[in-house]
């Protein structure tokens, strides 16, 4: 717990992470840069996809309407979060020399992703209105 607070902390200060170890190749960083960016986007397009569910879907029933609506919107808050908390930890382990972070999340992500596909197939199928 206290690493992660201190991760928390290094989020808003990335230069406190140069007092780590050595610098590393700088195409790493770059890399972890970019790996941060698509994190990024995956976010925007799952909170896009949640505004588009609750805006573009009004004779769905409210229930599954705002269901898949949060479970899209919560995806995409906890993926954005993701990214810069793993960036971060990433950036600290090459310095240190260290292997990389593992995680869960991206299968957490898949199987929040595919159980969202999998409803919005049941109200395609059975239709809009309940």
């Amino acid at each position: 717990m206290i690493d992660f607070v201190r991760n928390v902390r290094l989020w808003f200060a990335p230069e406190q992470v140069r007092e780590e170890g050595s610098t590393p190749d700088y195409r790493f960083s770059l890399a972890n840069e970019r790996t941060f960016l698509a994190w990024l986007r995956t976010s925007l397009a799952l909170i896009g996809g949640g505004f588009a569910v609750d805006q573009f879907l009004p004779d769905l029933r409210w229930g599954w309407r705002v269901g898949l609506a949060l479970a899209l919107l919560t995806a995409g808050v906890l993926c954005s979060l993701r990214a810069v908390n793993h960036w971060v930890r990433c950036e600290r382990a090459m310095r240190r020399g260290e292997d990389l972070p593992t995680s869960r999340f991206p299968a957490l992500l898949g199987v929040v992703v595919a159980v969202v596909a999998v409803a919005m197939v049941v109200v395609v199928l059975a239709g809009w209105e309940g």
